[in-house]
């Protein structure tokens, strides 16, 4: 029997390369991937010794974070666990500070790593922690959630909230690797599962109407035991397929990728004005693109069946599908802080299709307005 820094663990996994023009990397996708994290460093070309910060959350790294540690260890690296508060309340500069402490504590190089075991929220801080030490160190993303999984821990868009918006504050920071093990999600709350399902939802209607099928047929698509093990791996790697496709193409969201917002201009404004943490992102997203589809209903992109298709599969993943009670103006002052925004006008992807969408810069405030008083209604 070899050493323990000589000893490599196979596991059937599902690759995909994000081929960016430089440091393209892989998504690893597959049941016990989470034990093989060193042997996948070891590959990249990680030499033994090398220092990695986990972070992570309590809720994680007490059923998984043993297991990502002892692989690591495993391959010779020298490893440092910090467990940090999640939920989106806590996705702050605060936060990030302490992440930036505990680097410098541990004495983390321009060579070290920074490792995200946890979700969307841990893997968006851990990266914009990285991409603002030293000027940039790697990062590894380790989704445990769905929503993670499938989209916020592709494409190295990292970063936190402000007062006035999500993720105001960020980076573009591109990972070295991305880790996903399906059976992290046996822990995972089913309000968690459920947010996650509106991101794959938003896959469906903006690029692969087989997708959107495949759910509409699904007995049960708010769990995983009602998706089914195949189904899951089917999602999981369709999705990840999906984004990593759209990220090798425009990897700074000057084109094509700003498709992937789908759904969030509505949703950032919930969850800013109704206070971070009242909803789950995935929450959010379904919202708004229960309000984008009306939008595009309203403008004569889509059809009223098409929007109600989507409206149906959102509520049978379990996701709420009633805009809430918001003061109209404060809806319309939040749309003209979000990122997309340029040059004053506000930029919104609309459907024109079950599996198509576009970009579109020319809604005004009372189409708006009409859209959310027939929601309200």
């Amino acid at each position: 029997m070899g050493s323990p820094s000589s000893m490599t663990t196979t596991i059937h996994a599902h690759r995909i390369n994000v081929a960016l023009e430089r440091n393209p990397y892989d998504i690893v996708i597959g049941d016990g991937v989470l034990g093989t994290v060193g042997d996948e460093l070891h590959r990249l070309g990680a030499k033994p010794g090398k220092k990695i910060l986990v972070v992570s959350n309590a809720d994680v790294a007490g059923p998984y974070g043993e297991a990502c540690l002892n692989s690591l260890k495993g391959k010779g690296y020298n490893v440092e666990l910090l467990v940090i508060e999640a939920g989106e309340e806590q996705k702050h500069l605060r936060t990030i500070s302490q992440i930036h402490d505990a680097a410098f504590a541990f004495k983390v190089e321009r060579s070290s790593m920074l490792l995200a075991l946890g979700g969307g929220v841990v893997g968006d801080m851990t990266g914009f922690a990285a991409a603002t030490w030293l000027r940039g160190v790697g990062v590894v993303q380790v989704p445990t959630t769905l929503l993670a999984m499938v989209d916020a821990s592709i494409g190295g868009k990292t970063g936190v909230n402000h007062p006035g918006g999500k993720n105001l504050i960020g980076a573009f920071h591109q990972p070295h690797l991305v880790l996903i093990d399906p059976t992290t999600l046996d822990t995972l709350p089913i309000r968690e599962f459920r947010a996650g399902m509106a991101e794959v939802i938003k896959y469906g209607i903006l690029g692969d109407a087989d997708l959107f099928l495949e759910l509409e047929s699904c007995k049960d698509p708010s769990s995983p035991e009602g998706l089914g093990r195949t189904t899951l791996e089917s999602i999981l790697q369709r999705s990840a397929a999906a984004k990593a496709s759209i990220v090798a193409a425009d990897e700074r969201e000057g084109g094509l990728r700003a498709v992937l917002n789908y759904g969030h201009t509505f949703g950032h404004v919930v969850e800013a004005l109704c206070g971070y943490g009242t909803w789950l992102h995935g929450e959010a997203v379904a919202l708004g693109m229960v309000a984008v589809g009306e939008l595009a209903v309203q403008r004569g992109n889509w059809s009223r069946a098409d929007a109600e298709r989507q409206k149906q599969l959102i509520a049978k993943a379990g996701l709420p599908t009633t805009w809430p009670e918001l003061n109209l103006e404060a809806v319309l002052q939040t749309l003209q802080g979000d990122k997309k925004v340029r040059d004053g006008q506000l930029r919104f992807v609309i459907p024109t299709g079950i599996g198509s969408v576009e970009i579109q810069n020319d809604i005004s405030r009372d189409e708006i307005t009409h859209c959310l008083e027939h929601l309200a209604a």
